[in-house]
């Protein structure tokens, strides 16, 4: 794919075929996505992958205490979700319908039940570093990005990671990473409605302020 066929073309995959994903692939965008800028080439970013039996039992680890009522761990804060109504309207669960909602959320906790799941994690000596978290985010940018010019999807995912101490069990993460974002990684399941959401963007005059530039061509 060119440049632009990636950055237009991608979407946020949340519906996966159960097919294995090769590890020389997942290498190779991996080797690709470690390319991002960082601030003084810090590259503070570490990466579990993980599949088959522990990434089901983190799987189950996670739907279980989150089930239970077991409050959250997630070590790294996160946003509101603004594109909920979109695929909500996509996979045609009703406002009031209570059951599918937490069938969605439970999705997310089982990281779209992908055959893969990639945690990028950092040192945790550079916690409270600003630049940090920037540098992390280009990273997961660069990885989905590549994952899709090799055929992969992927969605950034904070739900697979908000009961941490499951995933720090079966991924044997290190204590000296702070795990900052999961993402689900697998082959494309087009027969998934949520999969045709392409979600809302600001336009450029919205986004952006222009200085300096009136008096030029």
């Amino acid at each position: 794919m060119q440049f632009d066929d990636v950055i237009l073309g991608r979407r946020s995959i949340r519906g996966y075929k159960p097919d294995p994903v090769p590890k020389a692939l997942i290498e190779e965008i991996i080797g690709l996505a470690m390319r991002a800028p960082s601030s003084m080439n810090t590259q503070p970013w570490n990466f579990y992958v993980i599949t088959g039996e522990p990434l089901d039992r983190i799987r189950a680890g996670n739907t279980e205490r989150m089930v239970a009522g077991i409050p959250q761990s997630r070590e790294f804060r996160t946003g509101q979700a603004f594109v909920a109504k979109q695929l909500f309207s996509a996979m045609g669960i009703a406002r009031d319908d209570k059951d599918m909602r937490q069938d969605w959320v439970l999705r997310g906790f089982r990281q779209f039940d992908a055959p893969v799941c990639v945690i990028v994690t950092y040192d945790r000596a550079l916690d409270g570093s600003d630049d940090t978290p920037f540098d992390c985010g280009a990273v997961s940018n660069a990885l989905v990005n590549a994952a899709w010019s090799r055929g992969l999807g992927a969605v950034i995912n904070s739900q697979g990671i908000m009961q941490s101490p499951v995933v720090r069990e079966h991924a044997g993460i290190a204590d000296d990473q702070v795990i900052m974002k999961s993402i689900a990684l697998g082959w494309p399941d087009e027969s998934f409605p949520a999969n045709a959401v392409v979600s809302e963007r600001k336009s450029v005059d919205e986004a952006t302020v222009f200085v300096g530039f009136d008096r030029r061509p």
